[in-house]
């Protein structure tokens, strides 16, 4: 995901440190991705400016030997599907999604079918199935270790990941607790003449809502999956999109355990950060001061690539909107029998049929 100026970057500081005009200054460089999955993020960007930031779009690329890996180890490492040829079928039905295979000729998007098998439909309440699927008797089963370690909701939009965390929240045991934030408007703007701070009251600053930034008001409640938003101490687990799990409120430091990633078990105190959200749509920067925390039943699907789950619930409300969200989403379970979907249609009816988003051109260089 990262964008090829990042590693053009790297290019220049290592010819300067070392002092020769090599590619990285002689150095043999290891790249390892997916161009399957969700590419670099482009603000607002076009299909051109967003194929244009990837690494193979790089004047770096040229001078890349690419190794393909051929196995999927996700859905074999571990598995206990004794039906391989199952598994095998089941591997090559992602790949075609990533590489925009189905549904006719892909030109950017496509109508594909989902399998009936894994799909939730005629169903009296959807939603509170999709629920009891992946996190199946929460109220009785949620105190057990391990329960929220490999089951998520995924959903491409933060609104419907947020409709679908309150939901879950309001149904769990224990009494709530309230984090409210601490917003100012950063004094540098005061530079700008023009600039009229009194416009934008606390009560504004409090509403105002960024991707990876927490909300202004925060609710927990004992044994809630979160997920950390920044990087804190990357060397102990502590990284943005690692989920952890509240064991104890404090009014100063939330008590969690690590439950995902390489450092699972471990248990940390996280305090309050003062975080600057970076987004040109204000003509101001703001500071809020708050758990760089959000409750993590379900999460966005860009925030689950990298991750594998046993239990995954795929809720589409709305379709996919970018290249790899779909094959990202699907290729996060490690077993076919763990995956449910939740497809709605523009009149709010289940229904069989999505859109894949796949930029084919990115494979061109490969």
């Amino acid at each position: 995901m990262i964008h090829k100026h990042a590693f053009e970057a790297m290019d220049r500081t290592f010819k300067d440190i070392l002092k020769k005009d090599m590619l990285f200054g002689g150095k043999v460089v290891v790249f390892g991705g997916d161009f399957r999955q969700i590419l670099s993020v482009v603000t607002n960007g076009s299909r051109h400016q967003i194929v244009n930031a990837s690494l193979s779009s790089s004047y770096i690329w040229k001078s890349c030997k690419v190794l393909k890996l051929t196995k999927n180890m996700r859905l074999t490492v571990g598995s206990t599907d004794p039906n391989i040829e199952e598994t095998r079928l089941f591997a090559e039905w992602l790949l075609k999604i990533g590489e925009g295979k189905l549904g006719g000729p892909n030109h950017g998007e496509v109508q594909i079918d989902i399998p009936h098998d894994i799909l939730i439909k005629d169903s009296i309440n959807p939603n509170s199935d999709l629920i009891e699927f992946v996190y199946p008797s929460i109220l009785q089963n949620y105190k057990k270790k391990g329960f929220f370690q490999e089951r998520a909701i995924l959903a491409p939009k933060n609104e419907v990941v947020q409709e679908i965390n309150d939901m879950l929240l309001e149904r769990f045991p224990g009494e709530q607790k309230e984090y409210l934030s601490s917003d100012s408007i950063c004094n540098l703007d005061y530079i700008n003449e023009d600039f009229d701070p009194s416009l934008y009251s606390p009560d504004v600053l409090n509403g105002l809502k960024f991707p990876g930034c927490p909300n202004h008001q925060l609710i927990l409640k004992l044994g809630v999956p979160v997920m950390l938003l920044r990087n804190i101490d990357q060397k102990n687990g502590l990284c943005n999109r690692t989920r952890l799990q509240v064991k104890s409120l404090g009014n100063r430091v939330i008590d969690v355990e690590v439950i995902s990633g390489s450092d699972i078990g471990k248990r940390h105190a996280i305090h309050r950060l003062t975080l600057t959200p970076f987004d040109n749509k204000f003509p101001f920067k703001f500071q809020r001061r708050q758990f760089p925390l959000s409750v993590c039943f379900a999460m966005t699907i860009n925030k689950s690539q990298g991750q594998s789950l046993s239990s995954v619930g795929l809720f589409l409300r709305c379709p996919v909107f970018s290249h790899g969200q779909l094959y990202v989403a699907l290729s996060r379970v490690t077993s076919r029998h763990g995956l449910k979907l939740l497809i709605f249609d523009e009149d709010r009816n289940t229904c069989d049929k999505t859109t894949n988003v796949v930029y084919k051109e990115i494979f061109s260089n490969l």
